[in-house]
C-alpha cells in the first residue's frame, strides 16, 4: 500500500518545474493519493497533471489565484464534489521579492504579503470546516529558513515566511482537539526555478556563493521537500503537529 492510500490533497504552486509543489504533487501521487494541482499558471499546472496521469496516478488541475477568496472557495468546492472530502492542504505557492530594505516599495510589501502569507490564510481557513467535521486533516505550510532567521535583502520575505510560522503553530494549538495537524516546512537554498542561476545573478550573486554557509556544502533538491511533505500528510506523523521541519542541509544549526 501507498503512504497516502485513500487520501485526498490539494498541492497549490504545482506548475513550476523544478519546483516545491510540482515534486510535491508527484511524489503524494505515487504513495496513492488524489491529488488536486493549482496554480495560476494554467499550461503547466495542466503538465503537471499530465505526467502524474502518464505515470498512473489520479490528478486534476484548477487555475487558482490563491489571494482570491473565491478562488479558494471554487478549489475547494471542486474538490469536495470530485472526491467527497479533504485530507491534505499544501500551501506552497510562493513568490520571492529580494531586495534592499529601501528598494522595497509599499506595492512590493503588499504583492509579497498577499501571495505567502494570505493565500495560507485563506487556503487553511477554507478547508479546516471540512477537516473540523471530519475530525482529521493534515495542513502542511511551506514556510523557510528566512522565517526563522534575517538574511539580507529579504525583508518582505522573511516577514511573509515568519508569519506563515506563528500561523502555522497557532492552528495547531486551536484545532489539535479536532485532530487537525498543522505543520510548517522551511527549505533552505533549494534548486528550483526560484533559485535558478540567471534569477540568482539578478540578485547580485551566483549560486556558487549560496552554498558557503551550507553544512553538507550543496543546495537541496525539490525532492527534498516533497519526502518531508509526505511524511507531514501520512498517518507516520500522527502525534506531530505545531512543529516546524527545517529542510536546509544544516544552515540555520550555525
Amino acid at each position: 500500500m501507498g503512504r497516502l492510500d485513500n487520501k485526498v490533497a490539494i498541492v497549490t504552486g504545482g506548475a513550476s518545474n523544478p519546483g516545491l509543489g510540482h515534486a510535491t504533487a508527484h511524489r503524494f501521487a505515487e504513495e496513492g493519493a488524489k491529488v488536486v494541482v493549482t496554480d495560476i499558471d494554467k499550461q503547466n499546472g495542466e503538465k503537471t497533471v499530465s505526467e502524474i496521469l502518464e505515470k498512473k496516478g489520479e490528478a486534476i488541475f484548477i487555475e487558482h489565484d490563491v489571494t482570491s477568496p473565491k478562488g479558494w472557495e471554487k478549489v475547494v468546492n471542486t474538490t469536495v464534489e470530485k472526491y467527497g472530502k479533504i485530507d491534505i492542504l499544501v500551501n506552497n505557492a510562493g513568490i520571492a521579492i529580494i531586495k534592499p530594505f529601501e528598494e522595497i516599495s509599499e506595492e512590493d510589501w503588499d504583492k509579497q504579503l498577499n501571495v505567502n502569507l494570505k493565500s495560507v490564510f485563506l487556503g487553511c481557513k477554507s478547508v479546516i470546516s471540512h477537516m473540523r467535521e471530519a475530525q482529521s486533516g493534515s495542513l502542511i505550510n511551506v514556510s523557510s529558513i528566512a522565517g526563522q532567521v534575517g538574511l539580507s535583502n529579504c525583508t518582505a520575505y522573511s516577514a511573509s515566511k515568519g508569519g506563515v510560522r506563528l500561523l502555522t503553530k497557532t492552528l495547531a494549538v486551536e484545532y489539535g482537539p479536532h485532530n487537525v495537524r498543522c505543520n510548517s516546512i522551511h527549505p533552505g537554498y533549494m534548486r528550483t526555478n526560484m533559485n535558478d542561476p540567471d534569477v540568482v545573478a539578478r540578485r547580485d550573486r551566483n549560486s556558487n556563493d549560496l552554498t558557503i554557509s551550507i553544512p553538507l556544502g550543496r543546495m537541496g533538491e525539490a525532492l527534498d521537500i516533497a519526502d518531508c511533505a509526505v511524511y507531514l500528510a501520512s498517518d507516520e506523523s500522527n502525534y506531530v503537529t505545531g512543529s516546524e521541519f527545517n529542510v536546509d542541509a544544516g544552515y540555520t544549526a550555525r
